[in-house]
């Protein structure tokens, strides 16, 4: 109460308080079933006070306050990017964005609107998210959580009703409308099962049954047969070798367009015996899938910092005054294939021990802007959806004998905001652990924790299919023994019975690992992770025995985590860690790559390119970084793209890898190898075509435009090994890398020093708001070019002194 009344009173007297009181509830919005929804916000209220950089302090009363509080703020940074995604899971982008246009990626893998379209109308037709919403916890989502999403899009709909739109992406549109908490959930179901059914979109809504002689159904009405692309046919099926090969590189980690490092260094390390963590992202820099930053409070209850993915309504990501979490895209495969073994003359029905059981069709129908709507029938099975492939690389023919059903345990997971509530209100590591165990809700993430008792935690807690070696070996298809060493996808025969899933005692849920058998590592010096398995979470204590699903052991691992390990192994050892040694380490830019490599090639390279000395002098000047001010890193980055693209990667070094030194091999590079001198030559040649002096500092070349001004950018690529990892967008003709596709996000360097505030800096790369009429549009992104901080204002004397403080009460 005292917090409160002290809030009412500086709202009332400081002159830069804006007061904004959403109207009565508006018209009601329909849902497919038939039922209405009013958006019920009224009593809901909540006090945003804004600090440097726009970032909201949200305080209520109750979950359905600050969820009204939560959605109302993020509508103001994000209006148009929110909607924009509430249209994918309506499955509406068709509608108005025509059905051959391209979604931006951040909700599923689907190429077009039509195809991300049936998926997602195809989920709300079948009544997907309703069910897992009333199912009760801890298997089903929590009050407290179906609270917050109801208050989210409450004070959604009130920021709309009571603000004028002034980004140009939406202004004045009409698909940007009011919403509910059942759109709420549908994003979040979205984003769960973005590693499994989402990474098949095109495969589940392309699929098609050959036509056969008698076939029990199919389809042949207009609108429905297939097209370019789609899968059908009576060919051969896929070829083992390609299949697990395309895999393995559909689930490498240097493919993928997330990632992410992570460093908690326990007390024996550092200068107070308190715990650090470094938490360094690297996600999307547009779209749907862009971090926004905030605090939650409600008094007595919560009281976290830290980002949030947009459209939902907790911390993912962040610290409160006693423990620090971050998240790495864990190597867990979170999907599996059951081959189906058809029933003859009926390719829509399949075998399960000698008995016949048909599969379950969906027809689909999606309007089209500026034409008549399309119908699509989709396929489904007791194990999942028939697939006609993971993408175009990996196809998996629907024949007249055998057909492919995908598993996504993930489709049953609506748990993901229940792990970030937990988390905002744990005290420790061990708590986070609990919360793991008891919520189960992470799809597709690691966990990497430090506390303010100086304790650490690596976790990779999961939700995967419960495919054991054992099952793999007694269950694998021809196709499975091969994909599954080569990539952890395993294919099982789904005409036994005894191949299903089956269920630990542990698991909220069935067909999943529960969590006695995910890779754990506590209170170790540092644990550490980028994206490669559990293995080397500390180079001197590699975890092993896990299922190959989660990932491998004893195999090489990426520059990033090469580099990486060295980095933080090296921190602990010198010890008295602080967190101005995590922001060190977050912008010291340094190429391991380069550091292995540089001095290889420039010796090599006067026999290379005999004509051109000054591209041998400016490699061999390379100061190893990728610093804005670098000199030689622009031609070293674009050879070493070549280089990995064009000699295959057991050519590429001349002491191989060895696991018994996993984190110095391999080494030394093969000069002589066939393509050396070419990749190098073509990278000279393509620098000075575009007008780029070979020796040109990154940062002219490496760069963002925020209206109308280019801002430096530093960091590299996965290639490379830059901790601080940036993949940037090659144009020649605009002067080099002209935008960032993906890489740094959403930073967070964060320790304690006994007081009862957190001691903690944080960083947006590309600032709060994609509406370039925002101030807060890219002042973040001008420090992040610069290498500086944001000091995060946690505790109430912080919040309230600061000097760019506007408090805004919200009302419903």
């Amino acid at each position: 109460m005292h917090l409160r009344t002290r809030l009412k009173h500086l709202a009332l007297a400081c002159a830069a308080v804006a007061v904004v009181t959403a109207t009565a509830p508006g018209p009601a919005v329909a849902d497919p079933g038939g039922r209405d929804h009013r958006p019920s916000d009224r009593g809901l209220s909540a006090v945003i006070r804004y600090t440097e950089y726009g970032i909201p302090h949200i305080v209520a009363r109750s979950y359905p306050d600050l969820g009204f509080g939560t959605g109302w703020a993020q509508a103001a940074d994000q209006v148009c990017v929110l909607a924009d995604g509430f249209l994918t899971v309506n499955g509406d982008r068709s509608r108005h964005f025509g059905p051959e246009a391209a979604p931006d990626g951040s909700l599923s893998s689907a190429a077009t609107n039509l195809s991300s379209d049936l998926y997602f109308r195809g989920v709300k037709d079948a009544g997907t998210v309703e069910g897992l919403l009333a199912t009760p916890a801890p298997a089903g989502p929590g009050h407290d959580v179906k609270e917050l999403m109801r208050g989210w899009a409450a004070g959604y709909n009130a920021w709309l009703r009571g603000n004028r739109i002034t980004d140009p992406a939406c202004a004045g549109a009409d698909w940007v409308r009011p919403v509910t908490a059942l759109d709420v959930a549908r994003r979040s179901f979205a984003v769960s099962v973005l590693g499994g059914q989402g990474r098949a979109v095109d495969g589940i809504t392309a699929a098609r049954p050959p036509a056969a002689a008698g076939a029990g159904t199919a389809p042949g009405a207009a609108g429905t047969a297939p097209g370019a692309g789609e899968a059908g046919g009576s060919g051969e099926g896929p070829d083992p070798e390609r299949t697990a090969e395309a895999a393995r590189a559909l689930f490498a980690p240097e493919n993928a367009t997330m990632g992410s490092n992570a460093v908690a260094f326990s007390g024996a390390t550092t200068a107070n015996g308190r715990g650090l963590l470094l938490g360094n992202p690297h996600y999307p820099w547009q779209g749907g899938r862009r971090f926004w930053q905030s605090q939650q409070t409600i008094p007595g209850e919560l009281n976290v910092s830290g980002a949030s993915l947009l459209g939902t309504a907790v911390v993912n990501i962040g610290f409160n005054d006693r423990v620090a979490w971050s998240h790495t895209v864990a190597t867990g495969v979170p999907l599996n294939l059951h081959q189906l073994a058809l029933v003859p003359g009926d390719p829509t029905a399949y075998l399960v021990d000698g008995r016949p059981e048909r599969m379950t069709e969906r027809r689909v129908t999606v309007a089209v802007k500026d034409g008549t709507p399309v119908s699509r029938t989709q396929w489904w099975t007791r194990y999942g959806p028939v697939v006609g492939g993971l993408g175009p690389q990996l196809p998996l023919p629907w024949t007249t004998t055998t057909a492919y059903a995908l598993n996504d345990p993930n489709a049953a997971n609506l748990r993901g905001s229940d792990t970030a509530l937990g988390f905002g209100k744990a005290r420790s590591t061990r708590d986070l652990s609990e919360v793991l165990r008891r919520t189960q809700g992470l799809p597709w993430v690691n966990t990497v924790a430090a506390d303010s008792s100086g304790r650490s935690l690596f976790t990779q807690a999961q939700v995967l299919p419960r495919i054991t070696d054992d099952l793999a070996a007694r269950c694998s298809t021809p196709l499975g023994r091969v994909t599954y060493p080569a990539s952890g996808v395993a294919v099982l025969d789904g005409s036994r019975a005894e191949c299903g899933l089956g269920s630990d005692p542990d698991a909220v849920q069935p067909g999943v690992f529960g969590p006695a058998r995910m890779p754990v590592l506590r209170d170790t010096p540092y644990v550490v992770n980028s994206n490669d398995s559990a293995w080397l979470t500390h180079a001197e204590r590699p975890l092993t025995g896990y299922e190959r699903v989660f990932g491998t052991i004893g195999t090489q691992r990426s520059p990033r985590t090469r580099g990486g390990v060295e980095d933080v192994a090296a921190m602990a050892a010198r010890g008295g860690l602080r967190v101005a040694d995590l922001q060190r380490q977050q912008f010291a830019n340094r190429a391991p790559i380069g550091d292995l490599a540089a001095a290889d090639v420039a010796r090599a390279c006067p026999a290379a390119l005999p004509d051109d000395t000054e591209a041998c002098r400016v490699i061999g000047a390379w100061d190893r970084t990728m610093n804005t001010d670098s000199r030689g890193a622009l031609l070293f980055d674009r050879f070493w793209r070549r280089f990995t693209a064009t000699v295959p990667s057991a050519q590429q070094w001349q002491v191989p890898f060895s696991a018994a030194d996993p984190v110095r091999t391999p080494h030394t590079v093969n000069t002589g190898a066939a393509g050396f001198a070419k990749a190098l030559g073509d990278a000279v040649a393509e620098l000075r075509a575009a007008g780029i002096a070979l020796d040109a500092p990154l940062g002219a070349h490496q760069f963002v435009v925020r209206n109308g001004q280019r801002i430096p950018v530093g960091g590299g690529t996965e290639s490379l090994g830059v901790w601080n990892k940036t993949e940037p967008v090659w144009n020649a003709a605009g002067g080099g890398y002209t935008e960032v596709a993906h890489g740094t996000s959403h930073v967070q360097a964060v320790g304690w020093d006994g007081g009862r505030c957190p001691v903690a800096r944080t960083l947006l790369s590309y600032s709060q708001s994609s509406n370039p009429a925002s101030p807060h549009h890219a002042d973040q992104t001008r420090l992040y070019a610069g290498g500086r901080w944001v000091t995060s204002r946690f505790c109430e004397k912080d919040i309230l002194s600061s000097p760019a403080l506007r408090v805004v009460v919200v009302r419903g």
